[in-house]
């Protein structure tokens, strides 16, 4: 198998000449952004290898992109894929001699054959749920989740985890050879073991879909695949686990956040912020399918009350996009139930996040000073020293209390730590306004 030297597996990339044959390589790049994790998490299933199953791909679309210009594109690209995987997957076995007799390997073949002939199962939530297993280091569960299941690279994965690329890379590694020594089962677990993996496999979700929310305007093909992944998996965990409330509660939250791509941008490509966006631009088909999800979260349930009306952290975030929801639709807030819900949220979470969002709704209520009080206490925290949204919120407050000198020193300091171009615009366009003002 081909294993980079830093112990990534080999990135399943088609960046070849697109000159040599754009069909060709159009038709490798649309399977790769749309079907990557789903041959990985059945190749990895039938096999119980996560890296073996990213390498054999690796050489399969290496494979494709010199077979397909010859011969043309196949008819089913996903089937030639798993085909020609499962044969570099059979002759790993073979040399490594994992299987318990001669005869597996062909079983296994013609298995795979069959499943590609008429459609293969989805593995992607059994994946996930075994990268969260007991055995599996804690810390290291959601970027294994991360990378295997929604194909992010390592880089990425470290950045989000305040760690070096090498040595996220290591991690994966170590994480990945657990689960095929330890025989780790690729499937979804029984009710009694869920509480231990779920919230890791809700994160892991939520954490691909921050990542393809990013991409603002969904220029980057790669992410906007990233962002459609994570809700169908989000959609999927529902439809297998309808009686988790968190599972409901994180789907309504990426649908009630993807329904507002169309407005995050002008045709310019400027930033909008939320409470100046265009609602005739939102997804009201998308808000509605959330409205009913986070309905789902609430429903009655058959288990015992003490699990049944457990609020979570998703459904708490998901109630707020609903109030911005209906204060759309009725031109009116209700600042105070946004207050309460993140008063909830901090109680679960602590997270500095949530405290400077409680402290831009708490000045809705009660005034730009108030809400400077309640940022003022998430100051202590040194992480949001490097935080952008700390400093611009402390703008926007600062300038609305009448001080444009301290405003104008933390939008600088807001606009230095922003890496967007629109949003850097946008901040330098708001210290500006307060130089006029002044």
């Amino acid at each position: 198998m081909s294993r980079q030297k830093n112990g990534e597996p080999a990135g399943i990339s088609v960046m070849v000449n697109p000159a040599n044959d754009n069909e060709a390589y159009a038709a490798a790049e649309a399977v790769a952004l749309r079907s990557r994790s789903k041959l990985v998490a059945y190749l990895a299933a039938r096999f119980g290898d996560v890296a073996a199953a990213e390498d054999a791909l690796s050489e399969a679309f290496a494979a494709a992109l010199t077979v397909w210009p010859e011969k043309g594109c196949p008819d089913n690209p996903e089937a030639w894929l798993l085909t020609a995987a499962r044969r570099k997957l059979i002759d790993h076995l073979r040399r490594n001699r994992e299987s318990s007799s001669d005869d597996e390997p062909e079983q296994l073949a013609d298995a795979m054959i069959a499943a590609a002939d008429d459609g293969f199962p989805d593995r992607r939530l059994a994946l996930l749920f075994a990268c969260a297993h007991p055995a599996i280091d804690p810390a290291i569960r959601a970027p294994l989740m991360l990378q295997v299941v929604l194909g992010l690279e390592a880089a990425q994965i470290a950045s989000a985890f305040l760690v070096s690329p090498a040595a996220m890379a290591q991690r994966l590694v170590r994480a990945k050879t657990k689960i095929r020594e330890a025989g780790i089962p690729f499937r979804v677990p029984e009710r009694e073991e869920l509480r231990d993996r779920l919230e890791s496999v809700l994160d892991s979700i939520y954490a691909g879909f921050a990542e393809g929310w990013a991409d603002a305007t969904g220029a980057d093909p790669a992410r906007r695949e990233l962002a459609g992944e994570a809700i169908f998996l989000g959609r999927l965990l529902t439809q297998l686990l309808p009686d988790e409330p968190e599972a409901w509660g994180l789907l309504a939250l990426m649908l009630y956040a993807e329904a507002r791509r169309p407005a995050r941008r002008t045709a310019a490509g400027e930033f909008v912020p939320l409470r100046s966006q265009d609602k005739t631009l939102w997804d009201w088909g998308m808000i509605e399918e959330a409205e009913a999800s986070l309905n789902d979260a609430s429903r009655p349930r058959s288990r015992p009350r003490s699990r049944a009306m457990r609020i979570g952290r998703y459904q708490l975030e998901a109630a707020i996009q609903s109030a911005h929801v209906e204060g759309a639709r009725t031109g009116s807030v209700s600042w105070a139930a946004v207050v309460t819900l993140y008063d909830a949220l901090v109680q679960l979470t602590n997270s500095p996040v949530v405290l400077i969002n409680r402290a831009l709704a708490v000045a809705e209520v009660e005034g730009p000073h108030a809400g400077l009080a309640s940022l003022d206490a998430v100051g202590v925290d040194q992480r949001v020293e490097s935080y952008q949204p700390y400093w611009a919120a402390r703008a926007n407050l600062l300038g609305r209390a009448g001080s444009p000198d301290a405003a104008r020193h933390a939008y600088q300091l807001a606009i230095g730590l922003e890496s967007d171009p629109a949003v850097r615009e946008y901040l330098r366009r708001r210290c500006e306004d307060l130089s006029k003002e002044g």
